[in-house]
């Protein structure tokens, strides 16, 4: 089986395979800024040596679970030692959509809005939706927006909205399990040949922020905390 390179990503690579699926290659670099991690970051910040593979993990833990519970995603198989995870074929959202589910207010939410919060205050799995636009800082996109620029119908956001709470409930649920305090996290979308909605990408520590007793924890303690 042949792969043929067709993307270069942030954190991972994405390879075209034989038999129509896809390849994702994890990478050790995070999102950040000035060598300090922060999943809400547009650019590679810095690379933690071993991130890839507890992202890849993470992300087999997560996905297996959440095909369980009915709830479609493009995830097949993963193969720990090459660092690789095959994946269904799906068409992304316009040029690329990230969609963010936060609990408390923090990062830049706080920022756009502490005029009306406070740090920290809690969200009611609060749905929000960005165009990955390095250049233009990741613009913030309202469902009317999605709609209305042809980026997706009103039932495909509807589902995304939906898929994007139940599994937020199931990755904070684990957490919590193990002492662990979920605040946001941030997932991608895409959709097969029929317009079905699937989660995409990763769901691994590094598009998350985790707090345990009111402190901060970084993604690799995240993913050792988690699988120990």
């Amino acid at each position: 089986m042949t792969n043929k390179l067709v993307y270069t990503g942030k954190t991972k690579n994405v390879y075209a395979l034989d038999n129509g699926n896809y390849l994702l290659k994890f990478k050790d670099d995070c999102t950040g800024k000035d060598g300090v991690f922060d999943p809400g970051e547009n650019a590679v910040g810095l690379t933690i040596e071993g991130v890839g593979d507890v992202n890849l993990r993470m992300s087999i833990y997560f996905f297996e679970k959440i095909n369980q519970a009915g709830i479609k995603t493009h995830y097949i198989s993963a193969n720990l030692q090459d660092t690789t995870m095959e994946v269904l074929p799906a068409k992304a959202f316009g040029k690329g959509l990230e969609v963010i589910c936060r609990y408390k207010a923090v990062g830049s939410f706080y920022r756009r809005y502490s005029d009306y919060c406070t740090l920290g205050q809690d969200l009611p799995a609060y749905v929000e939706t960005t165009f990955k636009n390095d250049e233009k800082g990741d613009p913030l996109v309202t469902k009317d927006g999605l709609i209305d620029l042809g980026v997706m119908t009103s039932e495909q956001y509807d589902d995304i909205k939906d898929m994007t709470q139940k599994i937020t409930a199931i990755v904070a649920g684990d957490l919590k399990e193990k002492g662990l305090d979920l605040y946001d996290i941030k997932f991608e979308f895409g959709y097969d040949k029929d317009g079905s909605v699937m989660l995409i990408d990763e769901i691994a520590s590094g598009n998350m922020r985790v707090y345990k007793n009111g402190e901060y924890i970084d993604p690799m303690t995240l993913s050792k905390l988690f699988f120990a």
